[in-house]
């Protein structure tokens, strides 16, 4: 059994494993029982009652986080040249199309986010296999297939985020750092969750939202009280 750490042990003793806490209550004691030095992230996990097999209730899609995720991601477009001075002036970090394409195929993947315009996605397409496992493959339902690469490159640099539920039909995402006021880590939450429960597949049927659970990198989780966001629905 691994030896939990001072640090750790007094936090375990701060979170009751057997309450449901309401997001406001769980922001805030995340952010009182990290136990690192460094600006970790603050991560939800939400089970729902769905089954992922089905292809209308493999849910995918994006939300702009209110207060952005407190990490600068770093964006590709792949595009054609009439396209790439709009992509750079809105942030882009690498624009470009065969280079890229090559450079990718080299086993190069180190930004976070990967924009195309629908005309060079044939091209794309041929590094599927090394995009689609890191869940960088551009997709419309994203928004990250679009002419609008502008738009679509401001928008992620604004705190913009894609999510999919797992074969677990889990959503594991980051709203933000345990620097973040409590009250901009309940607005980032809660915007993704009241997104989810506009999405909720008209074929779920049962408990839609099963558990949430909050959590900073190395903090024990904190569990939520999922009735608190289903009086949203």
């Amino acid at each position: 059994m691994a030896k939990v750490s001072k640090k750790r042990a007094v936090a375990n003793k701060k979170v009751d494993a057997d309450k449901l806490y309401s997001l406001k209550e769980a922001m805030a004691l995340v952010k009182e029982v990290n136990t690192t030095k460094f600006d970790a992230s603050v991560d939800i996990h939400v089970r729902l009652g769905i089954d992922p097999r089905k292809a209308d209730q493999a849910l995918r899609g994006t939300v702009s986080l209110p207060h952005g995720t407190g990490k600068t991601k770093k964006v590709l477009v792949f595009c054609t040249p009439d396209k790439e001075e709009e992509a750079k002036a809105a942030g882009a970090d690498y624009v470009g199309l065969e280079d890229l394409i090559a450079k990718v195929q080299g086993g190069w993947t180190d930004v976070d986010v990967v924009i195309a315009t629908p005309n060079v996605m044939a091209k794309v397409g041929k590094i599927g296999r090394t995009l689609g496992p890191r869940g960088l493959m551009p997709n419309p339902k994203t928004g990250t297939v679009t002419p609008n690469v502008g738009a679509a490159v401001a928008e992620v640099k604004k705190g913009k985020v894609s999510f999919r539920v797992d074969k677990f039909a889990i959503i594991h995402n980051s709203v933000g750092r345990v620097s973040f006021p409590a009250g901009n880590l309940v607005d980032n939450a809660s915007e993704l969750l009241d997104t989810l429960v506009r999405i909720k597949p008209s074929s779920a049927k049962g408990v839609y939202m099963k558990s949430i659970t909050v959590a900073s990198t190395m903090s024990p989780g904190i569990k939520v009280d999922p009735k608190s966001i289903k009086e949203k629905e």
